[in-house]
């Protein structure tokens, strides 16, 4: 499943990565997206870039282009 198949107040967990750029993958390690975490959809914008997420007690925002490397499940 893809994140952005959430909507907001939704949470899911962090599954994994597909292959992709390595700069986005680490630029979501650096900020704690790995997998395992769980995560909660706060905000989606307008046209549906960026979007909020709050993961370990914090709220980041992610580009599509980002968030289409995340594999995840709704918990």
């Amino acid at each position: 499943m893809l994140l952005k198949e959430f909507s907001p107040g939704q949470s899911g967990k962090i599954v994994g990565f597909r292959s992709g750029q390595s700069a986005y993958r680490k630029r979501l390690f650096s900020l704690g997206i790995l997998p395992g975490t769980v995560f909660e959809i706060v905000r989606v914008a307008p046209l549906g870039d960026p979007v909020e997420i709050k993961v370990r007690g914090s709220y980041v925002s992610v580009r599509k282009d980002e968030i289409e490397l995340l594999e995840v499940e709704r918990i």
